[in-house]
């Protein structure tokens, strides 16, 4: 479903897959949600080991919204996301890789 070469990554949100892609606006949206000023600091943020689940949660919000989501953050809180909080982490993670660094 998710083309990984267009930066997609897919994710399963109570039971139904989405395709997630951080577009230029998700970005943007992420850097204003989670207070960086740069692009580079987020994605250290996710190198370095040092995020915390709201984190991951906006990258998810973000991603969802660049592949069409129209929900909300608050929809999520509730949602049962396909392989749980770890599978949460590797799908923002892959945001991040495919986004900066092509289809790996």
């Amino acid at each position: 479903m998710a083309n990984p070469w267009a930066g997609e990554v897919t994710i399963t949100v109570d039971g139904i897959p989405h395709v997630c892609k951080l577009t230029l606006g998700a970005l943007a949206e992420l850097e204003d949600t989670l207070g960086e000023d740069t692009l580079v600091a987020l994605v250290q943020r996710f190198e370095s080991g040092a995020f915390a689940s709201r984190d991951v949660m906006a990258l998810i919000v973000a991603g969802l919204r660049g592949g069409g989501w129209t929900g909300t953050r608050a929809d999520l809180l509730t949602a049962e996301i396909g392989d749980g909080p770890v599978g949460a982490a590797k799908v923002a993670a892959q945001l991040l890789a495919r986004a900066f660094g092509g289809g790996s």
